[in-house]
C-alpha cells in the first residue's frame, strides 16, 4: 500500500480525462507544494457529504490518480491542469495533516476484449446522442462531435468522461472491472437520463 495526497471534489475524475483546478485554500496549496516536490500526482475522490472548502467532508473510497501536466502560479492561488491515470481504492484514511491523505491500493485497468468493439460503437452513438439532446436544454462541457483519442478501454473511459450524467453515475462507472461492464453501465445511465427527459417533456 502507498500513501497518496487526496483532493476531494464534487465531481468524479475518470482515467484519461483532464482536470482543471484553481487551488487557493492554504492546506491544498501545501498539498500542491508537496506533490510538485515528488512524483507530481495526487488522488481525487468524490465528496459524499460536505464541501470542498473548509474540511469536515465525508468521502467515497474509490478514486483516480491525477498526474499534473501544467501549472500556473498567481499571488495567492495556483491553476493546475492534470489528467486522470490509475484508479485506486482507499484502504485507510490517514489524519488530515493538514490536507487529506490515504493509503491506497491501485486497481488494474478494466480488461478489454475484441468482442467489446460493437459495444464500444453503440456506446459512442448513445453518448453523442445524449450530448446533443442535453445541449438543447443546457450548456454542455463537450460538443457531440468531439474527437476522442485512443482505443479499447482508454477510449471507453473517455466516452464515459464526456457523458452527460451525474457524479454518482460516473462513480458507478469507475467501479467497473471489465470494459464490457463499463460500456454496458454507460449505455444504461445515458439511456435512463434520456427517458427522464422524454418523461419531463410529456408533463
Amino acid at each position: 500500500m502507498s500513501a497518496l495526497p487526496i483532493f476531494p471534489l464534487g465531481s468524479v475524475l475518470l482515467p484519461g480525462m483532464p482536470l482543471a483546478l484553481r487551488v487557493f485554500e492554504p492546506r491544498y496549496l501545501e498539498l500542491m507544494r508537496d506533490v510538485l516536490a515528488g512524483e507530481r500526482e495526487f488522488g481525487v475522490v468524490l465528496i459524499e457529504r460536505g464541501h470542498e472548502v473548509g474540511g469536515g467532508d465525508a468521502r467515497f473510497d474509490l478514486g483516480t490518480v491525477a498526474q499534473i501536466a501544467d501549472l500556473q502560479r498567481a499571488a495567492s492561488w495556483l491553476q493546475v491542469l492534470a489528467r486522470g491515470t490509475d484508479r485506486f481504492r482507499v484502504t485507510r484514511w490517514l489524519p488530515d495533516d493538514p490536507y487529506p491523505r490515504a493509503e491506497v491500493e491501485r486497481l488494474p485497468s478494466p480488461a478489454w476484449s475484441d468482442a467489446d468493439a460493437p459495444l464500444l460503437s453503440r456506446a459512442d452513438k448513445v453518448v453523442r446522442r445524449g450530448l446533443a439532446r442535453t445541449s438543447e436544454f443546457e450548456n454542455t462541457d463537450w460538443n457531440p462531435g468531439v474527437q476522442l483519442p485512443g482505443e479499447g478501454t482508454a477510449l471507453a473511459w473517455r466516452l464515459a468522461g464526456i457523458a452527460p450524467i451525474g457524479p454518482l453515475d460516473h462513480l458507478d462507472l469507475l467501479s467497473s472491472e471489465t470494459a464490457s461492464e463499463l460500456l454496458t453501465r454507460l449505455i444504461a445511465h445515458v439511456e435512463a437520463l434520456e427517458e427522464t427527459w422524454i418523461a419531463s417533456l410529456g408533463d
